[in-house]
């Protein structure tokens, strides 16, 4: 009898692991599916914000190129655009260099109907090569088109320049 029972505990145990396993696969399934809007902004998109955020932090400049299409471009106070992801991956370094402690933070990321704005804060010491050992902390925003993948296509940031200078002299405080 202790034989059958265990049976058939073990097989409901299986089918109801399989029902989970199912219904995570659809959950998996419907946050890549970057073509329903709603999806991409909502959590999904809270998360590759974050997540890109975070890869900013991580003093791996290929990890911030990989939330871009292979082509993608990136784009800082209207200067000239890093195209494709090796390029990106060199602006994001030139970042990374001059603040090895740099922080970024997803403050926001509110869709508009020019595109996706993701909204940060970075924080950091620029000890880099020649570096002012001043604190930095400035805000800006990335203004992004996103591919039929989820990655970003087009991004165009925009932080004040002039106040990032004066930090950079005289830091964060001052």
């Amino acid at each position: 009898m202790t034989n059958k029972f265990s049976f058939i505990l073990v097989l409901t145990s299986l089918l109801f692991a399989c029902n989970n396993q199912q219904d995570n696969t659809q959950k998996i399934e419907r946050t890549n599916d970057t073509s329903n809007k709603k999806d991409m902004t909502t959590d999904n998109l809270s998360d590759f914000g974050k997540r890109y955020a975070q890869a900013w932090c991580s003093q791996k400049p290929d990890s911030v190129a990989l939330f871009f299409s292979e082509n993608g471009s990136l784009t800082v106070n209207n200067g000239t655009p890093a195209v494709g992801r090796e390029a990106i991956s060199k602006v994001a370094e030139s970042f990374m260099v001059a603040f090895p402690d740099m922080i970024v933070s997803m403050d926001s990321i509110p869709t508009t109907p020019k595109g996706i704005e993701f909204h940060w804060t970075l924080t950091g010491t620029n000890t880099g090569p020649k570096g002012t050992g001043k604190k930095v902390k400035i805000s800006g925003f990335e203004l992004w088109q996103l591919d039929d993948k989820g990655l970003i296509k087009q991004s165009q940031g925009s932080f004040d320049a002039d106040e990032y200078n004066r930090q950079l002299k005289y830091g964060v405080d001052k």
